[in-house]
């Protein structure tokens, strides 16, 4: 694996135009570096590239996953595995990733500056990264994961993914430490959550005045802030105060879809995750009442996709698997299939997600100018999106930035 760039030209293959929703075919399309450079109905002249001929297969940009987890403890961790045998966990996640035709993440929360370079340069294998850091959460929010009975300090709170910072002035302490650290945008608990032990999915979580004040130490550096939220008011609350992407929401309402769309807020939802850990939560040591506020997200379910496309809210696509199997990753394309078409649940996880990181036209597009992120397919994935599960099995090719990951073309 771990191909070099080069100059490619792709010919004989049905071209999927996520922005159109459509294959097309006659096209070419011509790579160089990390780039691709043209994209032209018949022949393209470029005498030095390598033509590949790719027998009639699909050939789509790569996947997104804009609610990702590399570098998160386990449950059965106990405090006992150091920072250095995470990111080398991190390591094989990432790979796995790539594998699977996510050629980019977000991630929400735990990894850092230094994973996402050691993708860049070359350390690891992996999809291109866009790190939150670690998470902003209150004390005994939805980030504070000490026992009722822990009297420790909060260092010892946070599972590896997050900071307690409580008031004004420490949350704008926090969100411009997590800056000075490289993040890309700030990740916050404006709400309870399933895994955490001292609150209810219905909890609001920061005050308003400390939600206003995170948006905008982000906003003034360039950043911008997601909220993990489930409850309707949480998630009005927080768009309002100017959050730009709520994670999760799966008690999303019509009215406050209204008040996201009005706002351009982006929902990405994570609807497989509540399936997979409704198997494997036992096995990896939940508790009943994690397993109770599991199944209250998991009925709420696909209703939110559906609420949210009424009111015309951007939908991305997250998988937020921390715990469960990863390989579960592009399952979630299946559940969002359930409420609208595969082109449309591919647009989920390319041309929004592209939006949500901020990299429209060069991410989630086979387009002149977009980054060289390419997946070659057996199949046709706007028909059928089985064709992108069970680890890439039906991906003959994979490009990320240029370099093959996979590339099994004779």
């Amino acid at each position: 694996m771990g191909g070099r760039m080069g100059k490619y030209i792709f010919n004989n293959h049905a071209l999927l135009d996520t922005k159109e929703g459509v294959l097309k075919s006659g096209f070419q399309v011509l790579v160089e570096g990390n780039r691709i450079v043209e994209v032209k109905k018949g022949q393209i002249n470029s005498p030095d590239a390598e033509t590949i001929d790719l027998g009639g297969r699909t050939l789509m940009p790569g996947l997104i996953d804009c609610h990702a987890h590399v570098f998160i403890a386990q449950f059965t961790d106990n405090q006992s595995v150091l920072p250095s045998e995470m990111t080398a966990r991190s390591s094989t996640y990432l790979r796995e990733m790539i594998l699977r035709g996510f050629t980019t993440i977000r991630d929400a929360g735990g990894a850092d500056y230094g994973h996402k370079m050691s993708v860049e340069r070359g350390y690891f294998e992996g999809p291109r990264m866009f790190v939150s850091g670690r998470i902003l959460s209150q004390t005994g929010g939805h980030g504070d994961h000490r026992g009722k009975a822990d009297f420790c300090s909060c260092a010892n709170a946070s599972m590896g993914v997050s900071r307690i910072a409580d008031g004004v002035d420490a949350v704008r302490h926090a969100v411009r430490e997590e800056i000075r650290h490289g993040v890309d945008q700030i990740k916050i608990m404006a709400g309870g959550g399933v895994s955490s032990p001292a609150d209810e999915l219905h909890h609001l979580q920061y005050s308003t005045d400390e939600v206003v004040a995170i948006v905008d130490e982000a906003t003034r550096a360039g950043r911008y802030v997601m909220s993990h939220v489930y409850n309707t008011d949480g998630i009005r609350r927080a768009v309002e105060c100017g959050v730009r992407t709520i994670e999760h929401g799966n008690f999303l309402d019509e009215k406050t879809a209204d008040v996201m769309a009005k706002h351009g807020a982006y929902l990405v939802p994570t609807l497989v995750t509540y399936r997979a850990d409704a198997k494997y939560g036992p096995s990896f040591g939940w508790a009943e009442e994690n397993e109770r506020k599991n199944q209250e997200v998991l009925e709420a379910g696909v209703q939110s996709l559906e609420i949210a496309m009424r009111s015309g809210v951007k939908i991305g696509y997250g998988t937020d698997l921390c715990w469960s199997p990863k390989s579960y990753q592009p399952e979630g394309l299946l559940v969002h299939n359930e409420v609208m078409s595969p082109v449309e649940a591919i647009q989920n996880a390319t041309i929004i997600n592209a939006e949500i990181v901020r990299m429209e036209n060069a991410l989630g597009v086979i387009a002149p100018g977009a980054l060289a992120d390419l997946l070659v397919v057996d199949g046709d994935p706007t028909q059928d999106l089985g064709v992108l599960q069970n680890e890439g099995e039906h991906m003959t090719a994979i490009m990320a930035n240029g370099k093959f990951a996979k590339n099994n073309l004779s």
